[in-house]
């Protein structure tokens, strides 16, 4: 019997050369007390990235799995970020050692925003999918899900000393919530466009919001309580600046009764810019508005208050604008103590800038105090290449080429250059060549970081270099219809006068009768292969330049090619997404095979191998054996098209870039891939996915509302309910042995040796049959209980109920049992109130339950009172003020005496 052929798994290594990503926000962070202002949190594809504005350096990672981040929210104490994510799930990291402990599964598609209540207690997240969910962050748990809204959220505001939500949609309404009842109790219909953002201001009495148009709304709110309007009326409260002359009855929202609260339009102020609002924020204080749109302008206004006010009355609201080289899509901005404003931009351009303002001054403008830009490029990187010797990667975009060092993944040299298509490193990796779109070669040497020489190649792009294999020169293909031979010269520089520098030859033309979109030698410098705009490769002999072969068979352009190492076979991929093999004798194709689901965009074998790789549009890096015309695996990780890769010399790495502005390391392990495990392992993964998607639980007698259950049906949910399936199936099993062995003991009159307890126990620690089911429910995580518990059969509840009965009793993990007991009762109520056998557990469960939770609550009552008592003692003995700002009390009393103070001097 034969050997099999072994292949080796590749892994993904790192991601770089990505400094924020375009789909999420940025926000400042705090990391282990450090100053504010300093930190940076920005989404990196799946990950998150925390930047050192300062020092311009990554001190923190918070790895993700493989859906990209779509919105980051700091929580109040600084402690933790919540991440949200593409597929609609959401964790909880903590930024002092970047773990995740916490996460939340329940929207169906991307997650827009996420916002916390004042104490960090709750979280609330908006989705694409139109649904708002409520979580409890101590709980862990999901407490509701509020529809409404027809379109994607776009922001979420607390109103905690009402307990009321605020929402706003591209559906064009603003919605308010009230959690105690979780409906909604007011729609406000005063937008013609979507409502991109809002914020409260002047102690959350005043709402603004932004649309697609040049308009910032204000709205004043007014709470009435039995029937009576607290607070000074209308007609005596001081207007801030942020009102307008002009008032408009568009978009009041009028209701014939008010019950909670009255919000009516106070005015509009006219934004410098005329397209929609991108970012509405403000400071922890809400002293300062910043807003910027879809141009370069951010707009920042100073909110003053009511004696501010008195004094300026007529006075506009004070603007500074800065303008910056590349529009913003994220902003976020913080108030120091000394009234300096600092913001935090994210650029489309994969950069982060951020500006320092003084509000206090006259007028006052914006100054840039750091931007991050050497980890990465401006504009998608077209093409990659690794050194002979394995140690550096070039990487070319539209406007730089950077040098990194594979092993630390930083940037040895940044050069400014043309838009690249094609490069390569020179024999000795001193110079580089890059090919560029308006048809030139360009020569970089990488010692001094400086361009050696532009040649003017072709007419037309330069889609395609290649090195001969004698590496004496190469060979271009542009789109002028002509492949152009190069040899390497050495020229004495005019510039220094004795040193000599590379410079290319150009030695023969070789005229075609398409566009030339690639360009290969083969390995022993024998044949060329062109392939051609008319969907076909042409080989040439290379010495002579006469036609040898020509291979057809694509229904649209070759856009990539290679041989392999023996010049026995050519691979071809195209744009038709399929990946042909042919052989270079006679020149018949061995297998087509279907590649991608998109363009296949590159492709390349691996050294001294068979083997090789393609990329596509598809977002997949795939391994092929060109010999058994196998997919071997698929590598993913890129969340936009792969637009090319390379592989090292050695074969142990790979690098790809992608359109999602990362560049990707893979590395070469030496875990043998087994194929039909994983054929096996693939559909498995299939199959988890559409059970996934399947429909919904639905819970008994409930009905479609405003309100429903925050979870949903997930692969982990349903994993988790064959678990407890299982262990309530060995406790019957072992149940049925106990009473076997019983009835036993008994036909004989004596003491039997006890029955062999099952493996699953003993590896347990030898614990009971009931214990394990409680061990089971115990490791579910806190968020998916609830649905874990819908998805069980009825048949199981029996069972469960009687060991919930036996777990109170004992004061076994009370909080957990009451939580899943009163989820089961509430969601089989009929089923269960209607079967006689469980009457008399029900009837245990309810003295039992009662007396034990009433135990506890005088237990957490006792503890209570007695931490109490020990913190007025310690604070009277010692004068310390514990669980309190005492700062903040202070500038309370100072701002008191001064108001106090001026009150008596306007009396005298």
């Amino acid at each position: 019997m034969g050997l099999t052929k072994q292949y080796l798994r590749y892994v993904a290594s790192a991601v770089f050369g990505v400094i924020g990503n375009q789909k999420a926000n940025i926000a400042f962070v705090t990391l282990r007390g450090g100053e504010k202002g300093r930190y940076v949190a920005v989404g990196a594809c799946e990950h998150v990235f925390i930047w050192d504005v300062r020092k311009a350096e990554k001190v923190l990672i918070l790895e993700g799995k493989k859906h990209e981040v779509t919105y980051l929210c700091p929580s109040p104490d600084g402690v933790h970020i919540a991440v949200g994510y593409e597929d609609g799930g959401v964790r909880i990291f903590s930024l002092l050692n970047g773990e995740s402990n916490i996460s939340f599964s329940g929207h169906k598609s991307a997650v827009s925003v996420i916002r916390y209540d004042a104490l960090g207690a709750r979280l609330v997240t908006g989705s694409r999918d139109t649904d708002v969910i409520v979580w409890d962050i101590i709980n862990e748990c999901g407490l509701y899900r509020l529809k409404g809204h027809k379109d994607s959220i776009t922001q979420i505001l607390f109103l905690e000393s009402k307990t009321l939500l605020i929402t706003s949609s591209k559906d064009s309404f603003v919605k308010w919530w009230d959690l105690d009842t979780q409906h909604c109790f007011k729609t406000m219909v005063g937008h013609r466009t979507e409502v991109w953002g809002m914020v409260l201001l002047n102690q959350k009495s005043r709402l603004i919001t932004g649309s697609a148009d040049s308009e910032l709304r204000a709205w004043d709110i007014q709470y009435i309580e039995e029937g009576k309007e607290v607070g000074e009326p209308q007609e005596k409260k001081v207007r801030t600046l942020l009102e307008n002359e002009e008032d408009d009855e568009e978009g009041l929202d009028e209701e014939p009764e008010e019950r909670i609260l009255s919000c009516k339009k106070a005015g509009s102020v006219l934004r410098e810019a005329r397209d929609r609002v991108v970012s509405l924020v403000t400071d922890a204080k809400a002293k300062v508005l910043a807003c910027h749109g879809l141009d370069a302008t951010l707009e920042v206004f100073t909110v003053l208050s009511e004696e501010e006010v008195q004094k300026k009355m007529d006075r506009k609201l004070k603007k500074a604008k800065k303008k910056t080289k590349s529009e913003s899509i994220s902003m976020d901005c913080l108030l120091v103590p000394n009234g300096e404003m600092k913001v935090a931009l994210l650029l489309q351009n994969n950069t982060v800038e951020t500006y320092t303002l003084k509000t206090s001054e006259k007028n006052p403008t914006g100054t840039k105090t750091s931007r991050l830009t050497m980890g990465g490029h401006r504009t998608d990187v077209r093409t990659l290449a690794f050194s002979s010797d394995n140690i550096a990667i070039l990487s070319a975009s539209g406007e730089t080429v950077k040098v990194w060092n594979t092993s630390t993944l930083q940037v040895i040299r940044t050069m400014g250059c043309e838009y690249a298509l094609c490069s390569l490193f020179v024999p000795g990796d001193r110079q580089i060549i890059l090919g560029t779109k308006s048809g030139k070669i360009q020569i970089f040497d990488l010692a001094s970081g400086s361009l050696l020489e532009t040649t003017d190649a072709h007419d037309g792009a330069l889609w395609s270099m290649c090195l001969s294999p004698d590496q004496r020169g190469i060979v271009t293909g542009g789109a002028d219809k002509t492949v152009k031979f190069w040899d390497f010269e050495l020229i004495k520089d005019q510039d220094s006068g004795k040193n000599k520098r590379l410079t290319v030859k150009h030695t023969r033309t070789l005229q075609l009768d398409e566009d030339v979109l690639c360009v290969r030698y083969s390995p022993d410098q024998r044949l060329l292969a062109v392939s051609l705009l008319d969907c076909t490769v042409k080989i040439f002999y290379t010495d002579t330049l006469k036609f040898f072969l020509s291979l057809y068979g694509h229904k649209l352009p070759v856009l990539c090619l290679d041989i392999s190492h023996d010049s026995a076979l050519i691979a071809t991929g195209s744009a038709d997404r399929n990946v042909k093999i042919w052989g270079l004798d006679f020149g018949d194709c061995h297998r087509s095979m279907f590649a991608h689901d998109d363009s296949v965009m590159f492709l390349q074998f691996v050294p001294k191998t068979h083997l090789f790789f393609t990329a596509g549009k598809d977002r997949k890096i795939k391994q092929w054996d060109a010999d058994k015309f196998e997919h071997i695996q698929t590598l993913e990780g890129h969340h936009r098209e792969v637009w090319c890769l390379a592989i090292s010399p050695n074969g142990d790495h790979i690098v790809s870039s992608s359109h999602d502005k990362s560049l990707r390391l893979w590395e070469r392990t030496r875990e043998p891939i087994i194929l039909e495990e994983e054929k096996e392992m693939e559909r498995e993964a299939e199959f988890e996915e559409s059970l996934a998607k399947g429909d919904e639980p639905v819970v008994p007698g409930e009905t479609k509302g405003e309100a429903e259950p925050a979870g949903k049906k997930t692969i982990e949910t349903v994993k988790a309910a064959e678990q407890i399936m299982e262990a309530i199936e060995l406790y019957r099993e072992e149940s049925e042995k106990l009473e076997e062995h019983r009835a036993a003991c008994k036909a004989a009159g004596k003491e039997l040796p006890p029955p062999k307890m099952n493996p699953i126990l003993v590896a347990f620690g030898n614990i009971s049959p009931s214990r394990y089911v409680l061990e089971v429910i115990k490791k579910v995580r806190s968020s998916e209980l609830e649905v874990s518990l819908l998805v069980l059969p009825f048949p199981y509840v029996p069972d469960l109920l009687k060991l919930f009965n036996g777990y109170i009793q004992q004061g076994l993990e009370v909080e957990l049992v009451c939580r899943c007991l009163f989820f089961l009762l509430r969601v089989h109520f009929g089923q269960i109130t209607s079967n006689q056998m469980l009457l008399s557990v029900i009837d245990e469960l309810r003295t039992n339950t009662i007396s034990k939770v009433r135990e506890i609550r005088d237990v957490l009552g006792f503890n209570s009172a007695g931490l109490q008592f020990l913190q007025r003692e310690i604070e009277s003995k010692e004068d310390v003020m514990f669980f309190a700002d005492a700062t903040d009390r202070f500038e309370e009393k100072k701002r008191k005496r001064r108001k106090r103070e001026r009150a008596i001097l306007t009396v005298t």
